[in-house]
């Protein structure tokens, strides 16, 4: 199938399908004029894809699991397990990071405020 074609089975964009060909995600072959072809297995392979990306993986992290996938061993399995934990811990200090972050700004509008009120009963001057 044609790049468009698999785009449109899959949910995505063109450009979105690019992205994982340049990113080595996503493999095709070429027609002798240069078309892009895909084959059936690719519309599920792009749908795996976006399941890691919708749980916050990045493209280089996504190229280190995908050998569980083509190439399934019990190495390869432990690699990807591992370096899932390893990523989850890296947004779980993220998420406490953007917790201290908004407790902080949370105490600034608390200020802000008791500003605010001790305006309005100030003396125009």
């Amino acid at each position: 199938m044609r790049i468009g074609e698999l785009a449109s089975r899959a949910g995505v964009s063109i450009r979105s399908v690019r992205y994982y060909g340049e990113q080595g995600l996503l493999a095709s072959t070429r027609s002798s004029s240069g078309q892009r072809h895909y084959t059936d297995d690719e519309v599920e392979r792009v749908a795996f894809i976006q399941r890691l990306y919708a749980a916050g993986l990045s493209s280089r992290t996504i190229v280190e699991l995908l050998p569980c996938v083509d190439a399934p061993s019990r190495e390869n399995s432990d690699s990807a397990l591992e370096r899932m934990a390893q990523e989850r811990d890296r947004l779980s200090t993220h998420i406490d990071d953007l917790v201290r972050t908004r407790d902080v700004l949370d105490a600034l509008v608390v200020t802000a405020r008791e500003h605010r009120e001790h305006l309005g009963t100030a003396p125009a001057g």
